[in-house]
């Protein structure tokens, strides 16, 4: 359904200079690249949204919406935008396999991405959200296709991992304005706060953020307030593991259960490119995606299986072989493409493990997957998504870019937020 942009809140001073000026190069001008950034606060997704409708091109057509993570393009899905990931987008996987005499896959040798040759007639621009998380690497390759694109990103976050990202060091306008609708959000006041340097005393900021020193909660406060947050964002993965195991205690889940109990929230820690989360193939079961494990079952060499379900997706993607080493010991016991055996008896062996194999039929060979607990997470490992509650336990210190660290962590926080220090 066409939207009306007549009914649309009016635009502040910021957000007409910064659509003039993207009609004007989409429509006028020869340069391929326009970079938009945006603070919290200041409206940037509903601008991109209304410049694209006004300019008549239609989202997940002639203009295409990916981000660099499939949780950041979820985002975008839930405000009502078609979108997936830049690698679907511009990258074919090829495999080389192994078949037997019955036609079956029994072995996968490896995995490549591929720079597609082209991309649909029909797509007019690529506009991709949260660009300070993208590598200058991948920009080159999807620069390649000669597509216009708008890239938006909010510069005090923080930058990507791994590679370097310059895009966001040359905006053509960087939306400082705070929209109306957050001028009273202080959510945003405190994140305003932090990307200015300002330090941020304890107390109450209005009805729905606050600022507590770690002695200020009772165990029932703090297990109240731990099971009320949809994500708890920490900066050190000895933190979140210690964090992890409290939260599994509140919810009485005893500490004999080293493995994963139904229900409970994992994320994923491993690209795996080779496992789909949905039928398109727009996401996959990579490194940073959270969701809820179903069916865990034990299996031998130290692997297990289960089902899992990404938290912004309907599929369940099943009978997923996993490394249970992080479960039982803290540490991982199989190796980066390690294959796990599911034979027809039933029973889950190592590739590795020869009798097992030469006894029985294999029924299926698959990479081993990895997850870990979710309760907690890192705020790296959290960039890219937003939660309505969320709760920060502040590490910030340990890290160089501290500021921006505070302020990514803060800004994942929808409606209700709590910062622990």
């Amino acid at each position: 359904m066409k939207k009306d942009l007549s009914a649309l809140p009016t635009l502040t001073d910021d957000q007409t200079e910064a659509a003039e000026l993207i009609e004007e190069w989409y429509f006028h001008l020869n340069t391929q690249i326009f970079v938009l950034c945006g603070y919290a606060g200041t409206g940037k997704t509903f601008l991109v949204d209304y410049i694209v409708r006004k300019m008549g091109l239609v989202p997940g057509t002639s203009a295409v919406f990916v981000a660099p993570t499939g949780k950041a393009a979820s985002v975008l899905i839930r405000g009502g935008t078609p979108a997936s990931t830049l690698h679907s987008l511009i990258y074919t996987r090829e495999e080389d396999i192994e078949i037997n005499e019955d036609g079956e896959i029994v072995s996968e040798q490896f995995l490549r991405f591929v720079l597609k040759s082209s991309l649909p007639k029909e797509i007019r621009l690529i506009v991709v959200d949260e660009t300070s998380m993208v590598s200058d690497d991948l920009l080159r390759d999807l620069l390649s296709f000669g597509v216009k694109c708008l890239f938006c990103g909010d510069p005090a976050q923080l930058p990507p991992v791994y590679g370097t990202n310059s895009l966001m060091e040359m905006p053509v306008i960087t939306l400082k304005e705070i929209v109306r609708q957050e001028r009273d959000n202080p959510i945003v006041q405190m994140s305003e706060a932090v990307r200015a340097g300002k330090f941020l005393p304890y107390g109450r900021y209005g009805e729905n953020a606050a600022i507590l020193p770690h002695n200020a909660l009772t165990q029932e406060g703090r297990r109240e307030l731990f099971l009320k947050a949809d994500q708890i964002i920490v900066g050190t993965n000895r933190t979140r593991t210690r964090i992890n195991r409290e939260i599994r205690t509140y919810l009485g889940i005893s500490a004999e259960n080293a493995l994963p109990v139904e229900g409970e929230k994992l994320i994923c820690t491993l690209n795996d490119w080779s496992k789909p989360l949905d039928e398109e193939g727009n996401f996959h079961l990579v490194n940073g995606i959270i969701g809820n494990c179903h069916d865990v079952r034990e299996g031998e060499d130290g692997l297990g299986l289960l089902d899992f379900k990404a938290d912004f997706l309907d599929r369940t993607v099943h009978d997923l072989p996993f490394d249970a080493g992080v479960f039982y010991e803290g540490r991982y016991f199989h190796g980066y493409g390690a294959k796990a055996c599911l034979l027809a008896n039933g029973r889950l062996v190592h590739e590795d493990n020869a009798p097992a194999l030469r006894s029985a039929k294999v029924r299926r060979e698959d990479t081993v997957a990895r997850f870990e607990f979710a309760y907690a997470v890192t705020c790296h490992k959290a960039q890219g998504s937003e939660y309505d509650t969320v709760v920060v336990l502040d590490e910030s210190r340990y890290f160089s870019d501290a500021r921006e660290w505070l302020y990514t962590a803060i800004t994942r926080a929808k409606k209700n937020l709590v910062i622990i220090r």
